[in-house]
């Protein structure tokens, strides 16, 4: 049946973005414009989804995370961009910062809209242009010292599981770095091409289906410099050490991970 008030609800969601928006309309906010009104329940969720809940019982908090990279970015006087569309804008913001809604001092942020579109594999580009063309008009006028930005064709469109928009979706996505690297390093930046999980990469089964699922495979890294000559596999704790190593900044003893250049 619905819940009624009084009702115990226990979210079992350990991620933080996916239940978000049903907690608010049932404990945070009423919605009448959607003929939704918040309960009296008794609510618990596995992990903490925002600090601003009320009313709300956390079964496992977290701890909250130190140093990350934007937070030792800004510590180091230095400025910093988030771009992405709409897809992994909280990839590059709320996530990368530890589960930090604000951003940090020096941060400045940039969101394109993702393509409203019922599937990706109707416009597998998603919006990789205006974000690209963006980013280039931020370097030119801001010159940001790090820059952290997420394309969300390839795991999106993966998902889909339609080859041949994820052939279209990882073309675009080679275009825009093609167009991006050049002006970067005309403006002094080293770069860190990554992933960090496999969709694109592995689009059939072995029976012919589609496969729609994240991936197991490795996952390159591709540094552009000048002024390192190898790069070293490793693991995505390496990958803020690395970006550290590049900028010249100190490690803190929160990264347990190395710098994979030498």
């Amino acid at each position: 049946g619905r819940i009624q008030e009084g009702d115990a609800v226990i979210c079992f969601n350990f991620r933080t973005d996916r239940l978000r928006e049903l907690t608010i309309v049932l404990t945070q906010k009423d919605m009448p414009e959607a003929g939704m009104h918040t309960l009296p329940l008794h609510y618990v969720t596995m992990t903490r989804y925002e600090e601003s809940f009320t009313g709300v019982e956390v079964a496992y908090d977290k701890e909250n995370l130190h140093n990350t990279m934007g937070e030792v970015v800004s510590k180091a006087g230095l400025t910093q961009l988030r771009i992405a569309e709409t897809e992994k804008y909280a990839h590059v913001t709320f996530f990368f910062s530890g589960g930090r809604e604000e951003p940090f001092a020096g941060e400045h942020r940039i969101l394109v809209p993702s393509p409203k579109v019922a599937t990706y594999d109707l416009q597998p580009e998603m919006s990789a242009e205006e974000v690209t063309q963006k980013l280039l008009a931020d370097i030119e006028s801001q010159a940001p010292d790090f820059i952290c930005l997420n394309f969300a064709n390839g795991d999106m469109v993966g998902h889909t599981g339609v080859y041949s928009a994820i052939q279209k979706a990882v073309a675009k996505v080679d275009e825009c770095v093609g167009r991006i690297v050049p002006v970067a390093v005309a403006h002094g930046y080293d770069m860190v091409i990554i992933a960090d999980h496999g969709n694109a990469d592995y689009a059939i089964n072995a029976d012919g289906t589609p496969n729609t699922a994240h991936t197991l495979n490795p996952v390159p890294i591709i540094v552009v410099t000048s002024r390192f000559k190898h790069v070293e596999s490793g693991i995505l704790a390496d990958v803020a050490p690395t970006l550290l190593r590049l900028m010249g900044v100190t490690q803190p003893p929160e990264m347990t991970g190395h710098a994979l250049i030498s």
